[in-house]
C-alpha cells in the first residue's frame, strides 16, 4: 500500500513560520477533515497522519484554527515547545500522530472515564519500526488504547502498527503487542505519565489503572469519535469552539470550498528551507525520582 499524499513545507522547521501542509495530487487539502478515516472498504484498515516522527522532540500538531488544517509546532507562551527527553526515553517512542476525520467532543463525557472529550482529533502511536516525517498518511492497523486523563480531559491513545510493518502480520490485538514487543505497553504507560513532570507539571493519570484496552475497544472509541466528526463538520456540534472546518471534499458541509475559492487560493506555496537550529538544552536528559520503570 503507497500513500497518495505529499506535503507542502512553508518555512523552516524548528521555527514559529513552519508549516507542513498535506496535498494529494499536488492539491492542498485538510488532514484533519479530507483524508479519510478508512482505507479499505472493510475498515479494517485506517488513515493516520504522522505528527512527530518517533525519537523526536519537536510538538508537531495539526492546526485546529488554520485553514486546511497544517501541522505546525505548538508553543507555549510565544516559545516553540520540545518534549524533554526522561531517562531511559528519547523524544517521542513511536511516530506520533492522528486520525483524521475524528474529534474528541468536549460536550461528551466519556461513561467510563467520567471526562469529557479534549476537543482533538484521536492521538495514534504507531509502534512500528520504520521512522515516519511529519505530514506522513500511514495505512495502520488498530491494535488497542489507552485513556490518559490529560489535566480532567479524557485523551485517548490508540496503538497501532503501519500495515507494511515486517511485524504487522503478526499484530493483531494488544497482547500481540506484549508477545513481540515485550515492554512497549509498559514504556508507554511510563512515558505518558512522566513526560511533563519536568516542565513542573504533575504525574498524568490514566483511566482503567493504565491497562490498554483491546482492538475491541479501540474500534468502538475510534466509530464514536469519527460520528462526533461528522456532527462537527455537519455543523452540528454543540461546542466547536474555534475549530476551521475549511475542507474540499466533504459534500454537504458548511464549510465546504473549491479550489477557486479565495481560501485555497491564498494559501503559500512550497517555501521549504533547512531546519533551524535547535537549542542544545533540548538534548538534556531529566532522571525522573519516585517513578517505576
Amino acid at each position: 500500500m503507497t500513500s497518495e499524499y505529499n506535503i507542502r513545507q512553508v518555512g523552516a522547521a524548528n521555527t514559529l513560520e513552519y508549516r507542513v501542509f498535506t496535498e494529494k495530487d499536488g492539491k492542498v487539502v485538510s488532514p484533519f477533515h479530507d483524508i479519510p478515516l478508512f482505507a479499505n472498504e472493510a475498515r479494517t484498515v485506517l488513515n493516520m497522519i504522522v505528527e512527530i516522527p518517533r525519537w523526536s522532540n519537536a510538538k508537531m500538531e495539526i492546526s485546529k484554527d488554520e485553514k486546511f488544517n497544517p501541522i505546525l509546532q505548538d508553543t507555549k507562551k510565544g516559545k516553540l515547545r520540545f518534549v524533554r527527553n526522561c531517562f531511559p526515553h528519547k523524544g517521542y517512542i513511536w511516530n506520533y500522530g492522528a486520525f483524521p476525520q475524528t474529534w474528541e467532543d468536549p460536550a461528551a463525557t466519556h461513561p467510563e472515564t467520567k471526562a469529557a472529550g479534549d476537543n482533538d482529533p484521536v492521538d495514534v502511536c504507531e509502534i512500528g519500526e520504520a521512522v515516519g516525517y511529519t505530514g506522513q498518511v500511514k495505512q495502520v492497523k488498530v491494535l488497542g488504547i489507552m485513556a490518559l486523563l490529560d489535566e480532567g480531559e479524557t485523551d485517548w491513545k490508540v496503538i497501532v502498527v503501519d500495515v507494511n510493518d515486517p511485524l504487522a502480520s503478526k499484530l493483531n490485538d494488544i497482547e500481540d503487542v506484549e508477545r513481540h514487543l515485550p515492554g512497549l505497553i509498559r514504556a508507554t504507560n511510563e512515558w505518558f505519565r512522566i513526560y511533563k513532570i519536568p516542565d513542573g507539571k504533575p504525574e498524568n493519570q490514566f483511566a482503567f489503572s493504565g491497562e490498554a484496552k483491546n482492538r475491541k475497544y479501540a474500534t468502538e472509541i475510534i466509530h464514536e469519535c469519527n460520528e462526533a466528526w461528522k456532527r462537527l463538520i455537519a455543523g452540528q456540534a454543540s461546542k466547536p469552539g474555534d475549530i476551521s472546518l475549511t475542507n474540499t471534499t466533504v459534500e454537504g458541509s458548511p464549510a465546504l470550498v473549491s479550489t477557486a475559492s479565495a481560501e485555497y487560493t491564498s494559501l503559500p506555496a512550497d517555501s521549504r528551507a533547512p531546519p533551524a537550529p535547535i537549542d542544545p538544552s533540548i538534548n538534556k536528559t531529566f532522571f525522573i525520582s519516585g517513578h517505576s520503570v
